[in-house]
């Protein structure tokens, strides 16, 4: 017999029952899907820089604030918040700076590995985000808005391309020792079915929790269990056809059982060789956490995996500039420069597309006293660097500027729709045909459109 509640269902929605029928018996939402064109690259690795890494300090120097040091900063910055009002004066770069690579890239001197891999950088210096507070500016760099509630780049990946892992999720975030600002809704599946939604790997101690069975627990006792769960979960999911969470709960189940038999492989640092992880910085007092980060993203890269984010925390230097960008530095240098290398070395880095950056860049002044020698930058969405590598990009080139202090972009300026416009781009996937019907509209990634930054492309 039917409920009042399956009647009503059936006579409002017609096929409704139908093609629950379907999704629930159909195709696994995750399987492999053909890009809208083709592509050079099949995943993407977002070295996520929480906090604002400063471009006038990395990639962007700016010999005028030399002799403008200490000297007061007129003009109140637009982007300051009413903590940081009243006299302000311009700070120069504590650090020096060196071409590097056949391409002359301009580097921070702190980057010593990655200057070696330097002629496969794009460095692109033309991004302006909107938001100067660290949560809504992360929700906007990782979901195209400012606030909670959409789906992550991953999640719109996932949800265009699929996996080409079953075992495997689609999209895997690598935090750093604590979740950044604004937590899970970074890598959430907003209003994108939950199948979608960033599964985060532990950064101490065990990646995943209980990966390997109980004692006792046998492959066939494990699959009758899930079987029965399974059974129970769908009868109830036929009468609340409308509760989404459900069906990417029975889905969950599944793949975790999966990962059992692919995960630990994954996660097992052992079968590198030694040179390898020494490439990394494992072991290293700086290098050991993003090394294990940047290798845990190339084995997932490696293994199918489309979209992988790693977080590396402690940007957001207001003070002792010198000392703390300094530590941030030679902590990702390395790392990264060997996941570049590694990737290039099993002939990855082509269907591979890496992006480097934070959700914002620094000022070219602060608002500490003059002669201080705590001196540091604040929030400053108007400039910022990005770069790329591999999966169709230019290799050694500089796309965009910043005017002669680093306070805004004057060349080729994009704002960050763009950038997750050429991304999906990178991956063979056309913005406005990935959308998903919500709220009444077709939304995709770039909220209301986007266009693609051509001077990226190789």
């Amino acid at each position: 017999m039917l409920t009042r509640r399956q009647i009503l269902y059936r006579a409002a929605s017609g096929l409704g029952p139908v093609a629950l029928t379907s999704l629930l018996h159909g195709k696994d939402p995750l399987e492999a899907k053909a890009p809208h064109h083709p592509a050079k690259a099949k995943a993407c690795i977002f070295l996520t820089m929480e906090g604002g890494p400063s471009h006038i300090d990395t990639f962007d120097p700016k010999p005028k604030l030399d002799a403008l040091h200490g000297k007061e900063f007129v003009r109140q910055s637009k982007f300051a918040s009413a903590m940081e009002s009243g006299q302000r004066y311009f700070v120069r770069t504590p650090f020096r700076f060196r071409q590097v690579g056949q391409a002359g890239l301009p580097m921070c001197e702190h980057f010593v590995h990655l200057a070696k891999v330097a002629d496969e950088l794009c460095l692109f210096r033309g991004a302006v985000a909107e938001s100067p507070n660290h949560p809504t500016a992360l929700y906007h760099l990782n979901t195209g808005n400012k606030f909670i509630g959409d789906p992550s780049m991953g999640a719109w990946a996932g949800y265009g391309l699929g996996t080409m892992n079953q075992n495997l999720p689609a999209y895997v975030v690598l935090p750093d020792q604590a979740f950044p600002q604004g937590g899970s809704a970074n890598w959430g599946n907003g209003f994108l079915p939950a199948h979608y939604q960033g599964t985060p790997l532990r950064s101490q101690g065990a990646p995943v929790l209980d990966m390997r069975p109980p004692a006792g627990a046998t492959v066939d006792t494990q699959r009758e269990d899930l079987e029965l769960l399974s059974a129970l979960n769908r009868g109830h999911a036929a009468g609340h056809p409308h509760q989404r969470e459900l069906e990417a709960r029975i889905e969950s189940y599944e793949l975790a059982f999966r990962m059992q038999a692919e995960m630990p492989g994954v996660i097992d640092f052992d079968q590198e060789p030694a040179a390898v992880k020494e490439l990394y910085g494992i072991g290293g007092k700086d290098t050991d956490a993003m090394g294990r980060r940047c290798l845990l993203a190339r084995r997932l890269v490696e293994r199918g995996v489309r979209f992988v984010q790693v977080y590396a925390s402690g940007w957001d230097s207001h003070d002792y500039l010198d000392t703390a960008h300094a530590a941030r530095i030679r902590g990702v240098d390395q790392p990264v420069a060997a996941l570049i290398e590694d990737l290039r070395r099993l002939g990855l880095l082509e269907s591979t597309v890496i992006v480097w950056g934070g959700e914002f860049g620094r000022s070219p002044d602060n608002g500490y006293r003059r002669g201080s020698t705590t001196w540091g930058r604040d929030h400053n969405p108007k400039a910022m660097t990005f770069w790329f590598a591999g999966g169709g990009v230019r290799r050694g080139a500089i796309v965009g500027a910043t005017d002669e202090l680093g306070a805004e972009a004057v060349e080729e300026v994009h704002p960050l729709r763009d950038i997750h416009v050429t991304l999906l781009h990178l991956l063979g996937l056309d913005d406005a045909k990935l959308t998903y019907f919500h709220a009444g509209r077709y939304r995709q990634l770039s909220q209301f459109g986007g266009q693609v930054i051509r001077p990226l492309l190789a």
